[in-house]
């Protein structure tokens, strides 16, 4: 499939549950050959839209494509060239990590010797060859989510998608995960994934769709929605923690914001609106004689963007929201 016919379309996509719009006319293009994200807090209409571009449940509105195929009247043409990886591994505990994989490339027709191959291969891709022959409900949950992903590439599919796949990990864990995904688009799987975890969706996507209430609300690249909440955050440290508060007051009236005094008593940071302003008011400070030791103009994290956009910290589950069926 060329690059440029998008992966998934979707057109005013909705679905409805009872009264609640989970999925409420979503708007979607998926350039293939990349990881593109869909980033909000638990109940935000994630795993619904994963659902219907997965041909699991039909959509109530509107109109998927995923590789030039509608979701609703090519199901199975669909369902041949994808591969989900939910939110909950689907191994069997009581079988050995080979003996799962091997299972998963029998049912999707590799003979005897060719389902060892392929499993003994995807095991070894993993990282996971010296746990082949040990029963999974020993592993760790990172070896369990990498066993699941290896088991959606029995068959390589032109289409990957992950529902929240690093939900309860460790780091570590969640890193070996990280790559894995880095591996599979390195040779041409494009990869839709789902996250509450802004920083997963920094370090992977290369396109991210911010989604709140069903709707999204914003889309593109870190840094472009990370431009949309402005210059970011000026950090400083000063030389003599007795200047802190002059040198707040000062940066208040120069930068047009109130700074906020870290733990730390020699440091202190103030978001920025305007980054061309801040040479011009640290030079100010020093002339006057205070000492700044230390300062560092960050760009905007994704956790301001999703404060800036939704007025709420996408740092968990919300309460009164729940994603049970969707």
């Amino acid at each position: 499939m060329s690059h440029e016919t998008p992966a998934i379309e979707t057109r005013g996509l909705l679905k409805v549950f009872g009264a609640r719009r989970a999925v409420d006319a979503v708007d979607l293009a998926v350039p293939g050959g990349c990881v593109y994200s869909v980033l909000g807090p638990n109940g935000a209409g994630k795993t619904t839209m994963i659902r219907m571009i997965a041909t699991l449940i039909r959509p109530d509105g509107g109109t998927a494509r995923v590789l030039g195929h509608d979701v609703a009247a090519e199901a199975a043409r669909v369902r041949a060239r994808i591969a989900l990886t939910g939110q909950f591994a689907s191994l069997d505990e009581d079988l050995t990590g080979l003996e799962n994989l091997i299972l998963l490339a029998r049912l999707r027709g590799h003979r005897g010797r060719a389902a060892r191959k392929r499993a003994a291969d995807l095991l070894e891709a993993f990282d996971l060859s010296a746990a082949a022959r040990r029963e999974v409900k020993t592993y760790s949950g990172g070896m369990r989510r990498r066993l699941d992903i290896a088991g959606s590439l029995v068959v390589r599919p032109d289409l990957l998608m992950l529902d929240e796949p690093t939900t309860g990990l460790d780091p570590r864990s969640r890193g070996q995960v990280w790559e894995s995904v880095r591996a599979l688009v390195g040779v041409g799987t494009t990869v839709l994934l789902t996250t509450q975890y802004l920083e997963e969706a920094d370090q992977l996507a290369d396109r991210i769709a911010v989604v709140d209430h069903g709707r999204v609300i914003a889309e593109g690249t870190s840094g472009r929605l990370k431009a949309l909440v402005g210059g970011g955050t000026l950090r400083v440290r000063v030389t003599d923690g007795a200047d802190r508060p002059e040198i707040a007051r000062l940066l208040a009236a120069m930068l047009g914001a109130a700074p906020v005094l870290e733990p730390d008593p020699a440091a202190l940071s103030v978001r920025v609106d305007d980054p061309a302003a801040v040479a011009s008011a640290l030079a100010d400070i020093t002339g006057r004689g205070l000492g700044i030791g230390e300062y560092a103009l960050a760009q905007p994290s994704l956790d301001e963007v999703f404060l800036a956009l939704t007025g709420e910290p996408a740092d968990g589950p919300v309460p009164g929201r729940e994603e049970a069926s969707t």
